[in-house]
């Protein structure tokens, strides 16, 4: 939305999953900064837990992104099946959250009471896929104000600086000592305050709409 709305109807964005890659020689600054800077000891955690998830927990993605409808009959005629599939996700990509059974079958009862079915949220990715889109979308770069939070249970998370060549970044906070892929649901709070931080009065995307300011 950022890169085909952004300036007109998107002013600014802000995401907890950011997408990053390494800075690339059409950055020269950045692609120079990032070669005579080490990475940190917590950047070197996150690429070996990124790299993990990449041999061990990428399996749904490439089936998804491949095969969808014959998951998405699978998933449509089995509860227990569905259960299995999105619990280990919630499982796996929060930061040791302790789901209750109530959560965990109001997330489930989504999938399988939608009029869509499980197979729509399978089938975005085939046709993400099929559109011939994503290296030409990992290549460009936002203009509009961007914000990010990086939590330490999201699967994938890459050094601060491959965000800096995908975006804008005019807010970030990296310091959240808990939370995952589910931030809205684990923390609300603290994903709360960022915003407040970034749009807020005194923040870098405050007043982003001219003459609307957000407050009355």
């Amino acid at each position: 939305m950022a890169l085909q709305y952004g300036g007109k109807h998107v002013k600014a964005w802000h995401t907890n999953m950011p997408v990053g890659t390494p800075p690339s020689i059409n950055r020269p600054i950045s692609y120079l900064k990032h070669l005579v800077t080490p990475y940190t000891v917590a950047e070197k955690a996150a690429l070996q837990k990124s790299q993990w998830f990449e041999r061990h927990g990428r399996g749904y993605h490439h089936e998804q992104a491949t095969q969808p409808q014959t998951l998405g009959y699978s998933l449509a005629d089995s509860p227990v099946g569905l259960l299995g599939w999105i619990y280990e996700k919630l499982y796996v990509w929060s930061d040791k959250y302790p789901w209750t059974d109530d959560e965990v079958l109001t997330w489930i009862s989504i999938y399988w009471f939608s009029r869509a079915g499980p197979t729509a949220s399978l089938r975005i990715y085939y046709e993400t896929y099929q559109s011939g889109d994503v290296e030409y979308l990992l290549q460009q770069r936002p203009s509009v104000p961007m914000g990010v939070s990086i939590f330490p249970g999201e699967p994938i998370v890459s050094p601060f600086s491959w965000y800096t060549s995908n975006g804008n970044i005019v807010f970030s906070n990296t310091s959240h000592n808990k939370g995952g892929h589910f931030a809205a649901w684990e923390t609300p709070d603290a994903l709360v305050k960022d915003l407040h931080k970034m749009f807020g009065k005194g923040g870098p995307a405050f007043s982003v709409v001219p003459g609307k300011a957000g407050y009355a």
